[in-house]
């Protein structure tokens, strides 16, 4: 058996899971010369820690800005994702029903744009919040109308040097907070019969938000299509915007995981591929509406914890900018 057989037999039962585990590549080495047969040199198996680091689809990783290596994520649980997949083809299963690879595909697909929207986000200066509770395989249908898949957070009026930004203080005096949330819906292509579903959907599950976005990952070619949701966008604030990421595109894309734990250069690079495109920007309201938070807030603790999250970010940014 070749040494890169043995690896893939020996890891996963090694490798930790989580990238803040990280086994460091001394240790690793010496868990897995317990187990290995033949006389291999540290510098052989460093080798192929990293050559297969680099492989999406092999079960070891490299850490991101860091030392170690952790197990990438299995395949693509079967139930796990079947609410996300309903959300996605927003119930219609009709032409992937009983094929497994199909459902599995389609789902990998949206997993991979998820993905490249939260680097997109982040590349822009904005943080990410993912919504997983609301569409477990037992959560109910109405969900999808209630919560975005994605929120992106925009801090605005944060110090710098330990001054008072202008922007920060006119909020202080009106009370608002520091930073706008965008609520998104994430969809991989724009078809006749869907857009004003896809529409109305990112419309209610941003309700409670600053505002709402529509995201595809597909570039709509189609003029009558984009106009009728510019339309509806300049109606009803929700914005759009195109990725120009074909399903073709989709499938040469790392898997998910490798996305987001890509090197800078390898996601310069994955930022390159992009064709984004805004078709219609959205319409930010200053105000959260805190009562239609409240009306979903016991429908899924992910609400309390998006709070928490701003709230230990806005701790962190104020330390950084203004001192503790």
């Amino acid at each position: 058996m070749s040494l890169r057989d043995q690896l893939n037999t020996i890891l996963p039962e090694i490798l930790p899971a989580s990238p803040k585990d990280a086994m460091k590549g001394t240790e690793l080495i010496r868990l897995i010369r317990l187990r290995i047969d033949g006389n291999y040199s540290d510098a052989s198996l460093r080798y192929h820690f990293s050559i297969m680091s680099c492989d999406p689809s092999s079960t070891i990783a490299k850490v991101e800005h860091g030392q170690g290596y952790y197990r990438r994520s299995a395949g693509l649980p079967a139930l796990a994702g079947a609410q996300e997949l309903l959300s996605m083809t927003q119930g219609r299963l009709e032409d992937i029903s009983g094929n497994q690879s199909q459902a599995d595909l389609a789902l990998l697909r949206m997993l991979k744009f998820r993905a490249i929207v939260q680097r997109w986000s982040e590349n822009n200066g904005r943080d990410t919040f993912l919504f997983s509770e609301p569409f477990q395989a037992n959560s109910p249908m109405g969900n999808l109308w209630k919560f975005p898949e994605m929120v992106m957070i925009d801090w605005q009026g944060l110090g710098l040097d330990g001054q008072l930004d202008p922007i920060l203080k006119i909020k202080q005096h009106l009370q608002l907070p520091p930073f706008i949330l965008t609520a998104s819906r994430l969809r991989i292509q724009a078809q006749v019969d869907s857009i004003r579903e896809d529409f109305f959907q990112a419309l209610s599950a941003s309700a409670w938000a600053n505002g709402g976005e529509l995201f595809y990952a597909c570039a709509i070619d189609d003029e009558a299509l984009s106009d009728a949701l510019r339309k509806l966008s300049a109606h009803f604030g929700i914005g759009i915007t195109c990725f120009g990421l074909g399903q073709e595109q989709l499938d040469d894309l790392p898997r998910a995981e490798h996305i987001l734990n890509a090197h800078p250069r390898e996601t310069e690079a994955l930022m390159e591929r992009l064709d984004v495109q805004r078709i219609a920007a959205p319409k930010l309201s200053p105000h959260i509406d805190w009562s239609a938070l409240e009306s979903i807030r016991s429908d899924s603790p992910e609400i309390d914890t998006l709070f928490q999250d701003i709230q230990s970010i806005l701790e962190s940014k104020s330390q950084n900018h203004f001192g503790s």
